[in-house]
């Protein structure tokens, strides 16, 4: 067992977000055709003809310690460039299958990913702004969700670095009741059920319907509540990427803050070998399902054995193994808020989890349908209340109704306006992102390509230097602000590196 200290370095974090895209025009047959067009009119794009270096990346290689058959994406340099935009800020903007998608840049807390995501929104929402300047109508209409209403559900995955001394096994046992419970604070509210699983006027969690399996590679198929891509975008002897695919895309900024910061203090707590809930679900996949319908936290699930137990008190084991650990070796004020808003919002999940309405998603959501539907005399088989469901996660900040609450007051804040317009154009500060999204902003003529692991120079003569950054948290301000700061071509860039 490791010593019980936390790690020396802020966890490495980031997210994907596949939007929901619906045509307005019901000839537009090509949805990937549609995506294509929509980020490549995306204003702030600093080097549009940039490519994605796929060279690092294996979405076939197994965390169970193998590599399943399958062709890996490789499309030639033109077809690329139409599906891969590097961001500024050190993100990515793509066309994954028939969904736009967005990744934010490495982040080292979970505020940045909350600011980071934020900015995402912005930037399709003015992609599909620019679209409609260019073409002279609206063609395309974008949501942050995660399923269509119509049996299909897309995704939205979060990213951490993990070391490579935790045994994959471990990971599994410690997270699955963590992450089958975590949606009474991070799901995103959901009209109906889907995948012909049990009915259900409304429910807490977008995701837990399409779950079909406990442990598996699959993201769009039998998809798995762990899954096991063994794709670490970094040293592969050091460390591993937790591609965790279980989570709602949020809009309510308290909903992310808290996904994202719960899930870094277990992962902290397993890293420095603290003692964790053993706490075993009979049928975890059958468990989701259920927490997803039980808004009233009423609802008992069933342990390994038959003992039953709630999804607020698996949380809040995962809270005392937490609050005991930082006991002992102390905190910073990051971590300090993350368990005071978790030991918070819990309280209030047991008292009544409509005193939430100002926090999460699926609370906010379902108060707004239901004064809807108080008013009209309607019920959760409406029309009108599927078409609010779907309005809430749309990306126009002037037709969705989650803008609509947040410009009324109506939901609390995590970051700041200025953080959010700084996020779109300015890399985090702390991890490799920053060296990235500063070269593709100052060297923009010259930058032939990116990926997470590296960053490509054409420095003419038919000649591509590669820079490379196996390591997440190299690549910082502190360690290439100076060097970026002084140098005015990439001819010097890469002297000053080689030296």
């Amino acid at each position: 067992m490791q010593e019980r200290t936390p790690t020396s370095r802020p966890r490495v974090v980031g997210t994907e977000t596949e939007f929901g895209i619906a045509a307005k025009d019901a000839s537009a047959s090509d949805p990937v055709s549609g995506c294509i067009a929509v980020i490549g009119h995306y204003p702030g794009l600093p080097a549009p003809a940039a490519i994605w270096d796929y060279e690092n990346e294996n979405p076939l290689l197994d965390a169970r310690g193998f590599e399943i058959d399958g062709e890996r994406e490789r499309p030639n340099p033109d077809y690329n460039r139409q599906l891969n935009k590097v961001l500024a800020n050190g993100g990515r903007l793509y066309v994954d299958g028939a969904h736009p998608e967005y990744s934010t840049p490495e982040c080292s807390t979970p505020r940045e990913v909350v600011a980071f995501e934020r900015a995402g929104e912005r930037i399709l929402a003015q992609s599909l702004r620019e679209m409609a300047r260019v073409l002279g109508r609206e063609q395309y209409i974008l949501y942050k969700n995660n399923s269509d209403g119509k049996g299909n559900s897309y995704g939205y995955h979060e990213n951490y670095l993990v070391s490579r001394a935790v045994p994959f096994e471990q990971i599994v046992r410690v997270l699955t009741p963590f992450l089958v419970t975590r949606p009474i604070f991070a799901g995103a509210g959901k009209v109906g059920a889907e995948n012909q699983t049990s009915p259900a006027e409304y429910q807490i969690s977008q995701r837990a319907d399409f779950f079909e399996c406990l442990v598996d590679l699959n993201t769009m198929v039998k998809r798995p509540i762990i899954n096991t891509r063994d794709e670490p975008h970094a040293d592969q002897a050091r460390f591993r990427r937790l591609h965790v695919i279980v989570g709602d895309a949020n809009m309510a900024e308290v909903s992310t803050y808290l996904k994202v910061g719960t899930l870094d203090i277990v992962l902290e707590l397993l890293e420095a070998g603290a003692e964790l809930p053993l706490i075993e679900l009979d049928e975890p996949v059958r468990a989701f399902k259920q927490v997803s319908r039980d808004l009233e936290m009423k609802d008992t699930i069933k342990l390994l054995g038959g003992r039953p137990t709630t999804a607020v008190a698996v949380q809040r084991a995962y809270l005392k193994a937490a609050k005991d650990f930082y006991a002992a070796c102390g905190h910073g004020q990051a971590t300090k808020d993350v368990l005071m808003r978790w030991e918070a919002v819990l309280d209030k999940l047991d008292r009544d989890p409509r005193l939430l309405v100002k926090e999460l998603d699926w609370v906010a959501k379902r108060h707004m349908i239901e004064s809807y539907m108080e008013r009209k005399g309607c019920g959760w088989d409406d029309s009108r209340t599927k078409l609010m469901d779907l309005q809430y996660h749309d990306v126009r900040p002037e037709k969705g109704l989650f803008y609509t609450l947040e410009r009324g007051d109506h939901l609390e804040r995590i970051v700041e306006e200025a953080d959010i317009q700084r996020a779109e154009f300015t890399p985090p500060p702390d991890t490799r992102a920053y060296f990235r999204g500063r070269c593709a902003s100052k060297f923009a003529k010259s930058l032939y390509g990116a990926s997470w692991t590296s960053v490509l120079f054409d420095v003419g003569n038919a000649t591509i230097k590669k820079v490379p950054l196996m390591d997440p948290h190299r690549g910082t301000q502190a360690l290439t602000g100076g060097l970026l700061d002084t140098v005015d071509s990439v001819d010097a860039l890469i002297e000053k590196l080689k030296a």
